[in-house]
């Protein structure tokens, strides 16, 4: 991997005592960045690469575009989500698939046995670097220097000349607050952030992870490979799932569970009073501590000293009072509706 050491690339004396910022940050006057190691790009490039993928991802390539780059999932045949990503058009017959890079070798592999019938390559990029930008002054600190996408899931992609190996993209993901995705080569993302730099604050994944616990929005990693239906993490809330679109693997699961009403596990945020994170797999019971309905996917620590976090919980009409870890658990209201929002509907 070539990534760049964060304090130096920023040169500036708060970037190291601003390093575990996050948990008091509101985005009011500083700008974070982020490092998102824990992210990856999935090449997939050739003559037949949106063809391959058109059969293979729940949003269609025609929906990624020079300004849209749209979430997609990719299931088992029996709909079972292997990963989501965002599906980036880089260049012409060249698409980036971000995601969690501990399921991208899942994915690589299972995307693999069908490439082969395609003019198709897949490649893991770790030559690209990714960084997470938060706050509500984007537009004051980068706006001079970059076009920024300003809808959810909206993109930029340029080049320096025609070299594609100096491809960045910007992509916006969901939130109150601004939060854009910067993916590029470490001595392009290197260049850009030194001329920023005493704008900037460095944090660490835990702001990134609060903010995607706000946005309720789950990145699927390893140990969560293949146990839920899109639906179960609201993917097709989040504009994740296409139902007008053809056939790809699972699409007949995924859209009879839809139609016929059959998700009875949905993706909640929830927040408990600890200071103490809660290990992703912990159980959510009823009060009476006999019953579990649900499990943890994702906790954060807030600046309220409680934990925000996201479950798979099974859905009744009437919810039980609930705990977690023997600590009263509290639902809190996710930003969007738990309906279906088109792909198609998509636009920046």
């Amino acid at each position: 991997m070539s990534h760049p050491h964060w304090q130096t690339l920023l040169q500036h004396p708060s970037a190291e005592s601003s390093l575990q910022a996050g948990r008091h940050f509101d985005g009011q006057h500083e700008t974070a960045i982020v490092p998102l190691e824990g992210r990856v790009i999935l090449e997939v490039r050739g003559p037949d690469s949106e063809k391959f993928l058109q059969g293979q991802a729940s949003a269609s390539t025609a929906h990624a575009t020079d300004t849209i780059a749209p979430p997609a999932v990719f299931c088992t045949p029996k709909g079972r989500a292997i990963a989501n990503a965002q599906l980036i058009k880089a260049a012409p017959e060249c698409y980036w698939l971000l995601l969690e890079r501990s399921i991208a070798d899942a994915l690589h592999q299972h995307l693999a046995k069908y490439a082969a019938f395609y003019k198709a390559e897949l490649t893991l990029r770790d030559d690209l670097v990714i960084a997470g930008l938060a706050g509500h002054r984007l537009d004051d600190v980068f706006g001079d220097t970059l076009a920024l996408p300003h809808s959810d899931w909206g993109v930029r992609v340029s080049t320096n000349g025609d070299d594609t190996n100096e491809t960045m993209a910007i992509t916006r993901h969901p939130h109150a607050m601004m939060r854009l995705v910067l993916i590029a080569p470490s001595e392009r993302l290197a260049e850009l952030c030194r001329t920023k730099a005493s704008d900037l604050t460095l944090a660490s994944n835990d702001l990134w992870q609060r903010l995607d616990i706000e946005a309720g929005l789950l990145w699927l990693d390893e140990p969560q490979r293949e146990k839920w239906l899109p639906q179960m993490f609201n993917w097709e809330a989040l504009a994740g799932i296409s139902f007008k679109k053809g056939c790809y693997t699972g699409q007949e699961v995924v859209a009879r569970a839809h139609y016929r009403g059959q998700v009875k596990k949905r993706l909640m945020r929830l927040s408990v009073p600890t200071t103490e994170l809660i290990e992703t797999g912990t159980d959510i019971k009823d009060a009476t501590g006999d019953k579990t309905l649900g499990e943890v996917v994702r906790s954060a620590v807030t600046a309220e000293d409680h934990v925000e976090l996201l479950a798979i919980m099974t859905t009744k009409d009437d919810m039980p009072s609930l705990t977690i870890n023997d600590q009263p658990a509290h639902i809190k209201p996710l930003p969007y509706a738990l309906e279906r929002r088109d792909p198609e509907t998509l636009s920046d």
